[in-house]
């Protein structure tokens, strides 16, 4: 049997989901089952905590829908897919930084902990501003068309 981490040892600041007893983070997952269960507790602590991740799935739903909506190409509707995956994996990897760096530095301030927040920080807003400029050139003509055809 693996040991538990005692939910009262923990940060008072994190969510319930972070907080809750779990395996030791060092532990191999037993199967697939449970490295899939970790994975899905990454992503719902992401929507829980980011304010930006919740932004990006709703952006991303939004694309997605009008890409359908206006019957868009499959391979239209794949790579407006792909960046938008993009950018929310990378606001988890970001997340993920961000969470070793303050675990690493605790309260203090530290140049290269800025450097290597601000760094994956840009990665997100490039990553969002590519997945905009890519959803813009599909989605935009064919919604002016729409549009224009109405009036």
């Amino acid at each position: 049997m693996s040991p538990k981490v005692s939910s009262s040892s923990t940060n008072k600041s994190l969510p319930t989901l972070v907080s809750k007893d779990r395996e030791l983070s060092w532990q191999i997952a037993s199967n697939l089952f449970v490295s899939f269960k970790y994975a899905w507790a990454g992503i719902i602590y992401g929507f829980q905590t980011q304010r930006n991740f919740r932004i990006h799935v709703a952006v991303c739903v939004l694309a997605i829908g009008l890409s359908l909506f206006l019957r868009l190409e499959t391979v239209e509707i794949a790579i407006i897919s792909i960046t938008s995956g993009l950018v929310l994996t990378l606001e988890l990897v970001n997340t993920a930084i961000e969470s070793i760096v303050d675990l690493t530095v605790k309260q203090s301030y530290h140049e290269l902990a800025k450097v290597a927040k601000d760094c994956a920080a840009g990665a997100v807003l490039i990553s969002a501003l590519v997945a905009l400029l890519v959803a813009s050139t599909l989605i935009l003509p064919p919604l002016s068309n729409l549009v224009m055809s109405n009036f």
